[in-house]
């Protein structure tokens, strides 16, 4: 045996190659042999199992589902870091399926837990009296089963900001708050339906203000909630389709409207008109809802109007008035700039400005998601003149000076500075993570970007060329007549028309949904100490130009 292993050893000094093409050879044998004795070993278990069969593409597709078990069974699930909890998978279990009525149509798919932490702030106490309600939305009770959670689903679903308690049975729902705030102590009588809460009291409601009612809560199933406006001079011009439907419903006037593909759905007793927002009903003044407060003959719980004021609902018809975009039919000598200070909302004005003039935007830098998401003038050269104006967040001289004339965006820099946060850490509609807010990350990029906010805007007052001035909370709040100033401002005709189609395609594709919202101020006092002195900074210089100063809330007071 010595010998032999002598031998050996002296055949592979002489030969290395050989040594190492043994011992692969030796290793692909033991693998080959351990693989095949685990599959022997797991044969019998398998076989047992019943053969899927499914057709994908017209072709039959047979499954092990007890090979496919065991393949992925040590494989972990992608864990959901981002997005709303509704988007999580719905409960299995019947019991937890029984939690959520027929009546919660609008967060659909949600454990009642997700639905109780994250859909209202409650607000306090208030007086109420049946001459004069506190919230003069829709009502409904339920002496037996009401709960926090049925009142609050039954006013979102609805569309509505408020929701109210009272009585313990009673639920009240409405867009503001007409009464005064009662002492605490008077809300104190228990739910019906949930003895460990609170529902109001006698004449007094215990209100929540509902955090998803800007976004999916403003709903009745697909539509959403407009509010009770006063019928318009001439229906039939104003709104051109009707109906007369027995048993009216909010979902039967809604269905029969988008069936004719109109984006108006409007209710008036027993009769659904349908049409879009046009100068003669351009549902800019909202009524008092107890106006429109008549019950729907099919619907015990919703509001149908009457025949001089009307319930609207905006349905998942298109407005196709303002969809249309072009570039420039030639190339313009003027080189208009839409400068802001990044998180400002510079994406949103393009989307608002391209659908009011029907040109494209362009920019001074080039973003592929923009792109892929219809900006089109993102990918042209930001000198090419095919576009209507140029995104920039660029300051100084020397950038600034390179266009002729500029639209300056200014938004509040506690809420510029966190939305530009969200996109850096979370993209352009996502949210950073808790680690971010949390970590190291927060506070050095306040440190480096406030100061860039206040400078950005001081070089642009400074520098720039006929510089038109729009404040983000403005242009939220009164989206028609800043839209008419900017498109006046970019030397266009103003078509009314095409701005009313644009209040009804506002958000876009780039809004983030505002459901992700930090549970706690992520500002500490040193912070707002230095935002604040840099607010006042912009103020000054803004006076100085004439300009009305920044808006009142910049700064609480």
């Amino acid at each position: 045996m010595a010998k032999l292993l002598l031998k050996l050893q002296r055949y592979f000094r002489r030969k290395p190659v050989r040594f190492f093409s043994f011992i692969i050879l030796y290793l692909t044998a033991g693998s080959l042999a351990f693989l095949h004795s685990s599959f022997a070993g797991e044969s019998t278990e398998t076989s047992k199992e019943p053969v899927a069969v499914e057709t994908i593409n017209g072709a039959l597709v047979t499954q092990n589902p007890g090979l496919i078990g065991r393949v992925f069974k040590e494989t972990p699930k992608p864990s959901r870091r981002y997005g709303p909890p509704w988007l999580k998978p719905a409960s299995k279990d019947p019991s937890e399926r029984g939690r959520v009525g027929s009546w919660s149509r609008a967060l659909k798919g949600r454990s009642t837990r997700d639905q109780e932490e994250s859909r209202a702030k409650y607000i306090g106490c208030y007086t109420d009296n049946t001459q004069q309600r506190a919230l003069r939305g829709t009502s409904f009770f339920d002496y037996k089963k009401m709960t926090v959670f049925r009142c609050q689903d039954n006013c979102a679903e609805r569309g509505y900001m408020y929701a109210g308690l009272e009585f313990g049975a009673e639920c009240y729902c409405g867009h503001r708050i007409q009464a005064p705030n009662a002492s605490e102590s008077d809300c104190n009588m228990e739910c019906k339906g949930e003895k460990n809460n609170i529902c109001g009291g006698a004449n007094r409601l215990t209100i929540f203000r509902l955090e998803l009612s800007q976004e999916s809560a403003r709903r009745y199933g697909s539509a959403i909630f407009k509010g009770c406006f006063r019928k318009p001079d001439n229906v039939s011009f104003a709104l051109p389709v009707s109906a007369l439907i027995p048993n009216m419903t909010v979902d039967k006037c809604v269905d029969f409207c988008t069936e004719k593909e109109y984006s108006l759905a409007v209710l008036a007793g027993q009769t659904c008109h349908c049409g879009f927002p046009t100068l003669r009903f351009p549902l800019h003044e909202r009524e008092d809802e107890q106006l429109c407060s008549q019950r729907c003959s099919g619907e015990e719980f919703e509001s149908c109007g009457n025949d001089d004021y009307f319930v609207v609902y905006q349905s998942q018809v298109q407005d196709n008035r303002c969809m249309d975009r072009r570039f420039l039919p030639s190339h313009s000598k003027q080189l208009i700039a839409l400068a802001s200070f990044p998180g400002a909302g510079n994406t949103w004005a393009r989307h608002l400005i391209e659908l009011a003039t029907g040109y494209y935007t362009g920019s001074y830098y080039f973003d592929g998601s923009l792109y892929n998401k219809g900006f089109k003038g993102e990918r042209d050269h930001w000198r090419s003149g095919r576009t209507i104006c140029i995104k920039t967040h660029e300051s100084g001289r020397k950038e600034i000076e390179s266009y002729d004339s500029g639209i300056l965006m200014i938004r509040n820099p506690y809420k510029a500075l966190m939305a530009e946060f969200n996109r850096k850490y979370g993209g352009h509609i996502g949210f950073a993570s808790q680690a971010h807010w949390k970590g190291k990350e927060w506070p050095e990029f306040v440190k480096n970007y406030a100061p860039w906010w206040v400078s950005h805007t001081l070089d642009w007052l400074k520098y720039g060329r006929n510089v038109k001035v729009i404040h983000f909370e403005d242009l939220k709040h009164h989206l028609f007549s800043q839209m008419k100033k900017m498109v006046s401002y970019l030397g266009l005709a103003v078509s009314e028309d095409r701005l009313l189609c644009v209040e009804g395609q506002k958000d876009g594709n780039f809004k983030r949904s505002g459901l992700r919202k930090l549970e706690y101020d992520p500002y500490t006092p040193e912070m707002r100490r230095m935002i604040d002195g840099f607010i006042k900074k912009v103020d000054e210089a803004l006076k100085m130009k004439n300009q009305t100063g920044v808006p009142e809330d910049y700064i609480p007071r």
